[in-house]
């Protein structure tokens, strides 16, 4: 396959996308996710052949599968992006020269989008709806492990985009190879945004590799930070959640931070965690506090490979800090930038914390499993921004536009 012809093509169908309305866009985006649930059977079946190939204790495999129930709620964040408001055409800025020449600066697509992603089939209806409604085609580049899956996926986008005779190269899926993400990477000319989503590994490799602009998602090294002024009810609660909810996903819970004085609160803040078989790895203060009062099956002496680990399983890291400072020094060595909590009563240390903690998202009194495009009312998501150029946290529509300048006059001409 001659992917240079795949990528101008996907790009000239990116050009007819500006004369859809979007009260169109609308009704193709319900058809898409009327159909996600008629074809279910098929995508399912489909799925099922990428979930036979891969270990069931691989922790992909949570994100590989497919369910009726996560079809029902793909279609309904795509019926959700379909009710939000079009992110193009608006106006940032307007004012008027001294010549009199009227300028504005205009919200736009950014033209073509490439996704490059591992064993989530979701994302593929995802980035479809969230660049459709944007105004985007999209280049998609799945991982092998869901080969069978996005195929599936993106024939029943295709179906949809005939039916309304839209161009259906306006989402296309490369082949699962490394040779077609070495192309996508250097598509220069072709392509204007390339978006990873994954793993650290894959986010670097494309930083790394990318000859076109690169918006860092995805990798999440989430800590809590249980205060000496924390409450052990909301604590425990919430460590829970942020670590058990959904283990496989970027907002995971992935290391508690202890204040030295709270230390005997440890046992009382785990004591959810054994129901879910959590394997903790704690440093020698937590490791003694713990031993006798969780289960000795599940509780490990940590090592420094412990800390600054996405573990994507149902493990943590427990680490004893002295102070505030010392946990900030402890995220600021070890996170990713993606989400940090502080359990806290004290306003005054919840406000030092958000200030001083570098990442996309802080949480006072929440759980990270709350970083997410569509709880923050966006809708479905594109990914999680770690990065602080263009965009940052829950990237959905307005991130996935840029802008224009638009200069009106009457022949004035600049002496």
């Amino acid at each position: 396959m001659n992917l240079n012809k795949v990528f101008a093509t996907v790009q000239e169908a990116s050009r007819e996308l500006l004369s859809l309305s979007d009260q169109e866009i609308n009704r193709i985006l319900l058809a898409v996710a009327d159909a996600a649930l008629a074809k279910s059977d098929f995508i399912l079946a489909e799925n099922k052949k990428d979930l036979e190939r891969m270990d069931p204790k691989d922790p992909k495999y949570d994100r590989l599968k497919l369910t009726a129930e996560r079809l029902q709620g793909i279609a309904a964040d795509t019926r959700n992006v379909a009710t939000l408001p079009s992110p193009l055409g608006r106006i940032l800025k307007d004012s008027t020269h001294p010549k009199g020449m009227r300028i504005k600066k205009v919200s736009v697509p950014f033209g073509v989008i490439g996704i490059i992603y591992e064993a989530r089939p979701n994302v593929s209806f995802d980035v479809f709806s969230l660049c459709l409604k944007s105004g985007n085609a999209c280049i998609l580049k799945g991982g092998s492990d869901a080969d069978y899956s996005n195929r599936a996926i993106i024939s029943v986008i295709h179906e949809v985009l005939e039916r309304f005779n839209v161009n259906p190269h306006i989402v296309e899926l490369l082949p699962a190879d490394r040779e077609a993400t070495a192309e996508l990477l250097n598509a220069r000319g072709y392509v204007d945004l390339l978006i990873p989503r994954g793993s650290s590994n894959l986010i670097n490799f494309v930083r790394q590799n990318a000859t076109i602009p690169v918006i860092e998602t995805g990798a999440g090294i989430c800590h809590t930070f249980f205060d000496r002024y924390g409450d052990v009810k909301k604590g425990a609660a919430i460590i829970n959640n942020a670590k058990t909810r959904r283990v496989s996903v970027c907002n995971a819970l992935d290391c508690v931070l202890i204040d030295g004085d709270r230390l005997s609160d440890l046992p009382a803040l785990c004591r959810p965690l054994p129901q879910s078989h959590v394997v903790i790895y704690a440093d020698p203060y937590a490791y003694n506090v713990l031993k006798g009062s969780y289960p000795d099956e599940l509780l490990k002496e940590a090592t420094e490979e412990d800390f600054g680990t996405e573990f994507l399983d149902y493990k943590m890291s427990v680490k004893t800090v002295q102070s505030i400072r010392e946990a900030i020094a402890h995220i600021q060595k070890y996170g990713s930038k993606h989400s940090e909590c502080i359990v806290t009563e004290d306003e005054s240390r919840a406000e030092w914390f958000c200030r001083d903690v570098d990442a996309a998202c802080i949480y006072v009194n929440v759980p990270t499993s709350f970083t997410d495009g569509a709880q923050f009312g966006l809708g479905a998501e594109i990914g999680i921004s770690t990065q602080k150029l263009h965009a940052r946290g829950p990237m959905a529509l307005e991130e996935l536009t840029t802008y224009k300048w638009i200069i009106e006059g009457e022949g004035q001409v600049r002496e």
